[in-house]
């Protein structure tokens, strides 16, 4: 509303609330533009004091609260930290927020870099944050904000814990301003918060500032996916029936391989070799229609890459003369510090063509050079298409006008699944740039096996569920315990959200548990027997019932295992019964079908001429020899004459099939089962008239209490079950030397205080054996790899290791990995310590004995690890990550913390260098 518009009324309040809020009405006119309602919310709630939790899409302007957070530590003398969860996203906040308020206000740290720590304001990855705690460093002093960006984060599986950890550990007085993409259970975090920071408020907004459209691409057709209003929105049937009619015509190409191409009378031929319309077409499309700039996710590296040469080598061309000067203006200022010797090996000269075209990829394989041009010529207008993975949806500010998905099938890592309703969301949220664009458009290609249903299934489900990852760790837990002692560090994981999650999980349980205790104080009375304890009969019923089947199960095995040894016995002319079936009758063995690793399959024919092998399941009960046939050398069962001849053998020898006799069972002779008997006959309830109606209520009495029992061990194994495992974990440290048996930390305990990293535990183990000992600077950072490197494929790839000092260490690397494996499965802990890779342990010894990087990229692909420099880069610079801890902790004066400071020095050169 416009200051014209509003009534003197109206004004007034508005002035009150300007005077009232000081330093909201200052930083309002820092940034020089309105704020939505929920912005204006939540950041009255901060200037009050409260901590903040907001929720809202993608793209809302829910970082505009952390930046107010940011203006609050300025204008008051006090420091905050803005925390992001990757890099990326950490070096454009430290961008934006330098530009506004100046490079001697802000600085950055990240695991490989840091500019002015001691700001006033900082940026950082939350892992850096959360070693500062861990630490006690004194840069902490006079901390008062911590901005959360990205909060939702605390879901992953691999670094979502860090995220609890820092707000479990921060000091009371810090205000946390969280912002989370649109969440379904927003109000429970913000009760967790409450829970454990205090007074915090709450702001959900679900509102899209920039609404969005769908629609999906069929053939060569662009359709709205939803017809009607908003509140009566269902499926196109334009859409419907257009997918309907190809789908006749075309099947998914995974199913429809290696079938025949003809369709049934009165029925199409099925073609599975359906394209949806090229790239190049799309994106002309797309133009036409004034939808550019978009984002296409692919969901796959290599298929981001190819995307892009195809529409270069189509010619594909988007910017106009200026456009692309101005392009390459940046590109050579972005990249100007690039190796010249690297440029051909880094495809500089392909990817510099495409991105002048306006054309570019974006996946976690770039150059981080590569992906900072491409972002900032995107957010410029100078890149107007970008092939992307869902790494882009994490967060970075690259919003577009389209947002395109060729595919709704991603591979998390382990297995090709289905986007969920919050993935979907997430990546379609990029649509749509506030104060640019009217409204932002999803376009879904459609391809057979694409159901549009559920395509709208997609678009209109909000169900996004926030799910804690919280678990203790070996580092966590001697930290905890060297700050708090056990018993407070019990208490502080009995805080988190995951525990929080669980214990309200059990709020629903535990009243199934009263409601069934009820229903058996009902049963109990309807089982009542006026001549005796009816529960007691009843238990007796049941354990008779139990011991018959538990005697009858084990009267199978042993008969099972009695024929099969039988039927081991059986040699060439043995002519057997075969006792039931539709081969019932005499037959003669005609091969024994000895199997060495398995049951014997004996080959043989019957009196009925029929032919084939049988097993043990053809047989109740052990196999008797009942003659014997004297048989030729070679018998071939495929011919009728032959199996007609042995046929009329067998009934010429005059061997009858015996009778078959009742089986003397365990059962009878089995004195637990008979003293049960004779207990139960013995009891008053057995003589009365009424016992088979009570016994049917024992029966439900007896059923509901299994069910109950099973009910509060689930309820037992999920209450405390964060601090179970920390007392398990706590046990293996002290078996192990990091705890002393008062709960104190050892000297080997504080190493491991320092030492971050998914294989804390094994480096820990690694520098007290010894193992690393001796080794040169080249040989210790390709043994140290094993401990970061994570191959891409399922479980670590077979790979050829530098002979000598290296493979020798990484075998005792190895073993002291399986030792801890043995301990965690002993202490009953999940797999924390993953099995070391070396299927980077060639490249980056290569690296850090200064070979070129097209040797070490063309090396590793000749070995079957095809690296993209991006991923090079990323995993020299964990590499270096873990070496500078491993220099920390032992000192540069042993052996193995110089040979470690001299492998940061030789890896730190060249593309991996550079910022």
């Amino acid at each position: 509303m416009s200051s014209a518009s509003r009534s003197p009324a109206e004004a007034y309040a508005e002035s009150r609330r300007r005077a009232e809020r000081p330093k909201l009405t200052d930083f309002g006119s820092v940034i020089s533009f309105e704020l939505d309602p929920f912005q204006r919310q939540a950041c009255e709630a901060l200037e009050d004091g409260h901590g903040v939790l907001v929720c809202a899409p993608t793209g809302a302007g829910k970082t505009v609260v952390g930046e107010f957070a940011v203006h609050l530590a300025l204008t008051s003398g006090r420091k905050c930290f803005y925390t992001t969860p990757i890099k990326a996203l950490s070096n454009q906040k430290f961008a934006d927020l330098t530009a506004r308020y100046g490079a001697e206000s802000i600085g950055l740290l990240t695991g490989d870099t840091s500019v002015n720590g001691n700001a006033p304001v900082v940026v950082m990855t939350t892992e850096v944050l959360r070693n500062m705690l861990y630490s006690g460093s004194s840069t902490l002093d006079g901390l008062a904000y911590v901005v959360m960006d990205e909060v939702h984060y605390l879901a992953d599986r691999f670094r979502g814990p860090v995220w609890e950890e820092v707000i479990l550990h921060l000091p009371e007085h810090v205000q946390v301003v969280g912002l989370s993409a649109t969440v379904s259970n927003a109000e429970e975090f913000g009760e967790w918060l409450v829970a454990v920071r205090g007074d915090t408020s709450v702001v959900v907004d679900e509102h899209r500032p920039v609404p969005l459209w769908q629609h999906m691409l069929v053939g060569n057709q662009m359709l709205d996916l939803f017809e009607g209003d908003e509140t009566h929105a269902r499926i196109n049937t334009q859409v419907l029936r257009k997918t309907e009619e190809l789908a006749r015509y075309h099947v998914p190409f995974s199913r429809g391989r290696n079938r025949g191409g003809g369709g049934g009378p009165g029925r199409p031929s099925r073609n599975s070799g359906f394209k949806p319309p090229s790239r190049t077409d799309m994106i002309q499309r797309l133009d036409a229609a004034n939808l550019l700039p978009a984002i296409v996710f692919v969901f796959s590296r290599a298929g981001c890459d190819a995307a892009v040469a195809q529409t270069a080598r189509a010619g594909l061309r988007l910017n106009s003369p200026e456009e692309t000067d101005e392009a390459r203006r940046i590109i050579d200022e972005k990249t100007r510090d690039l190796p010249e010797a690297d440029l051909t090996v880094l495809g500089f000269w392909e990817w510099r063509d495409a991105l002048e075209r306006g054309i570019a990829s974006h996946h976690a394989g770039l150059l981080p050079a590569f992906k900072e041009t491409v972002e900032e010529l995107f957010v410029r207008g100078l890149c107007k298409v970008v092939f992307a993975t869902e790494t882009l949806a994490l967060g970075i500010n690259m919003p577009a006008r389209t947002v395109v998905l060729e595919k709704l099938v991603k591979y998390n890592g382990e297995a090709h699944v289905d986007l969920t309703p919050g993935e979907y969301t997430q990546l379609t949220g990029r649509a749509g740039r506030r104060g640019i664009d009217v409204e932002g458009h999803a376009v879904v290609v459609w391809q057979p096996g694409i159901d549009p249903k559920a395509v709208g299934g997609l678009a209109s489900t909000r169900t996004y569920p926030l799910r804690s990852s919280f678990r203790p760790g070996y580092n966590m837990a001697v930290n905890l315990v060297a700050q708090l002692g056990a018993s407070a560090a019990r208490e502080i994981l009995e805080q988190s959200f995951a525990q929080f999650q669980a214990d309200r999980s059990v709020v629903g349980l535990a009243r199934r548990i009263e409601r069934n205790k009820e229903a058996l104080a009902g049963y109990t009375e309807a089982m009542t027997c006026h001549l005796g304890d009816f529960s007691e009969y009843a238990t007796l019923r049941r354990r008779i019932g139990d011991r018959e089947k538990q005697l009858a199960k084990q009267n199978t095995n042993s008969r099972r295992i009695e024929t099969a040894k039988s039927l081991d016995r059986l040699r060439k002319g043995d002519v057997i019964a075969v006792p039931s079936g539709r081969r019932s009758g005499l037959a003669v063995v005609v091969d024994p079908g000895l199997e060495p690793m398995g049951e014997a399959k004996p080959l043989v024919v019957t009196e009925d001429r029929w032919s084939g092998r049988l097993t043990s399941a053809d047989f109740p009960s052990p196999v008797e020899v009942l003659g014997h046939i004297r048989l030729p050398k070679q018998v071939d069962v495929r011919s009728p004459k032959s199996r007609r001849d042995l046929a009329s053998t067998i009934r010429n020898t005059g061997i009858t099939v015996p009778s078959r006799g009742r089986r003397q069972t365990t059962a009878d002779d089995d004195p637990e089962l008979a003293t049960l008997r004779r207990a139960l006959r013995a009891h008053p309830c057995h003589g009365c008239d009424q016992r088979e109606d009570h016994a049917r209520w024992g029966e439900r009495y007896h059923r509901l209490l299994a069910e109950n029992q099973q009910l509060e061990r689930k309820v037992a194994a999920t209450t405390h079950s964060l601090a179970r495992q920390f007392d398990r974990i706590r046990a293996l440290l002290r078996e192990r030397g990091y705890l002393s048996e008062a709960e104190e930390v050892t000297a080997d305990g504080k190493r491991l205080t320092r030492l971050y990293s998914e294989s804390d535990l094994l480096a820990a183990e690694c520098i007290r054996n010894g193992v690393w000992k001796g080794l040169k600077p080249d040989e210790l950072a390709a043994v140290v790899s094993s401990l970061v490197y994570e191959a891409r494929r399922d479980g670590p790839v077979e790979a050829r290791l530098p002979q000598g000092p290296v493979a020798d260490a990484m075998l005792k690397t190895v073993r002291l990995w399986a030792e801890i494996e043995d301990d965690e499965r002993r202490h009953k802990l999940e797999r924390i310590t993953r099995q070391p890779d070396p299927g980077f342990a060639w490249p980056v010894y290569r690296w850090a004995r200064g070979e070129s990087l097209e040797k070490v990229l063309s090396a590793a692909e000749a070995g079957g690890n095809e690296l993209g420099a991006g991923d090079f880069v990323r995993w020299c610079r964990q590499v270096i990550d873990l070496l500078d801890q491993i220099r920390e902790v032992v000192g540069r004066q042993d052996p193995v913390g110089a040979a470690a400071a001299k492998a940061v020095d030789a890896l730190r050169r060249g593309v991996v260098a550079m910022m």
